[in-house]
């Protein structure tokens, strides 16, 4: 009854009050080649006891991430997140707040999110943030039709080192706008002639630093080519922890970075809620999608904070507005500025040491395995390796001894020839005992 409390007595009652006659007749409008002929191939009711039981079940075939030696990446990292992230998180002025419309009584909320933009704008090496996005790919997204608004052209290039998945995302947003967009292909040896693709009618350029191979790219050079043509810099990371040790993409020339945010203050979780930070040059930012907070002063001067700049189509007529993203992530905001303020700068950067040491490491001993090749000149804490064999079957294989090796590029890339490549992440959760048991284990199964 918890989750069906109606009977039939109440179900009656209330198509007498809206005048039908039974339920078929509320589906009257619907042809009856779309109406379902029977019940959907579903288990039938049970008991809130029976499908908890039935759930731990399926959740025990699950290999949890904390309980066995962990490589995955690709885009989603599993770092440890401080105890008191969550604690914190979880107190009921943070973790009942929606989003402030009504920023006059909402003050804390827009602090937080304005100590927010600040830690992002400092870390990405821009001007000016947001409060945040749903999460990278979508920050990717927008960042291409900002371009776009920016220069009035209307074709982006996506470098081969780019997320699949974030590749992916632009390209559907651009087909709905009726944009062109170029994507090289794949690129696990980093060495595509990038320069080459920019040319006077390209919009921006799609850049990933780390790579999703893991490669490092130099921003520098490629930025100097998209500005002599007009063309504008987007850098993506989805590794945000790798900025305590490279030099953020701001200072590199970028014009717009997008970064996942989900490694600081965020577990992985089936995949979300993640959090997409943005940000762009002061001079740009009448055009950056989302909300932004602001610092004022009240009628007595007393500090106080703002929604400013809402560029939404909630706010402003919508043929005028730069996005239709409707909030912001402001919970998983929250978990990553108390994540990052927990670190600081100097945690930043030997948390970032931390992963690098332990990410070369493996790879110098993987790389020491006959048949074995590591493809990466640089890394900062993921990798990719060739394999003289299909990478998921031995994924696969990995997984039954209780050991998860890493992504197969197959995986990501289908049907792009790339099926004995294997991407591996390294964190500062992965014991040097975790890596001497990956590195046994490949080389017993090849």
């Amino acid at each position: 009854m918890r989750y069906h409390p109606l009977t039939d007595a109440d179900r009656a009652d209330m198509l007498a009050r809206i005048g039908v006659s039974g339920i078929d007749a509320l589906y009257a409008d619907v042809p009856a080649d779309e109406l379902l002929a029977g019940f959907l191939d579903l288990p039938k009711g049970r008991g809130e006891l029976e499908v908890e039981r039935v759930m731990g079940r399926l959740a025990a075939k699950n290999l949890v991430a904390g309980s066995v030696p962990f490589f995955v990446g690709a885009g989603a990292y599993r770092h440890h997140v401080p105890a008191s992230v969550d604690h914190l998180i979880q107190r009921s002025e943070f973790l009942t707040s929606y989003t402030p419309y009504q920023p006059e009584i909402t003050q804390g909320t827009l602090q937080v999110l304005f100590e927010f933009q600040t830690q992002v704008a400092n870390l990405l090496g821009m001007e000016v943030a947001n409060a945040s996005m749903y999460d990278g790919s979508t920050g990717t997204g927008e960042a291409v039709l900002m371009a776009h608004r920016l220069t009035g052209r209307r074709k982006a290039v996506l470098a081969g080192g780019l997320h699949p998945h974030y590749a992916a995302v632009v390209r559907t947003l651009s087909e709905m706008a009726g944009d062109a967009v170029v994507t090289l292909p794949p690129d696990p040896t980093a060495t595509e002639d990038l320069l080459a693709a920019i040319d006077a009618e390209t919009s921006c350029v799609v850049v990933q630093t780390p790579t999703v191979f893991g490669h490092l790219v130099d921003l520098a050079a490629i930025a100097d080519k998209a500005h002599a043509v007009g063309a504008l810099l987007v850098a993506v990371v989805t590794e945000v922890v790798a900025l305590g040790a490279i030099e953020p993409p701001g200072a590199q020339g970028a014009d717009i970075v997008v970064a996942e945010g989900q490694s600081l203050g965020n577990p992985l979780g089936f995949g979300g809620p993640y959090v997409g930070l943005f940000a762009t040059r002061k001079k740009f930012v009448r055009q950056m999608p989302g909300r932004l907070a602001g610092e004022t002063v009240d009628a007595e001067g007393r500090r106080g904070f703002v929604l400013t700049l809402s560029t939404r189509e909630q706010h402003i007529r919508r043929e005028k507005a730069t996005s239709n993203i409707c909030t912001n992530a402001g919970l998983c905001a929250l978990a990553f500025s108390i994540h990052l303020t927990l670190l600081g700068e100097a945690g930043l950067s030997r948390l970032a040491t931390l992963n690098h040491q332990a990410a070369v490491a493996l790879a110098d001993a993987l790389g020491g395995i006959a048949g074995v090749e590591v493809l990466n000149d640089t890394l900062f804490n993921e990798f990719t390796i060739r394999l003289p064999g299909d990478a998921a079957a031995l994924v696969e294989r990995l997984a039954a001894k209780g050991i998860l090796a890493g992504v197969p590029v197959s995986r990501l890339l289908p049907g792009a020839g790339l099926d004995d490549l294997l991407l591996v992440a390294v964190t500062e959760t992965v014991t040097p005992e975790d890596r001497a048991a990956l590195v046994a284990a490949i080389r017993a199964a090849i």
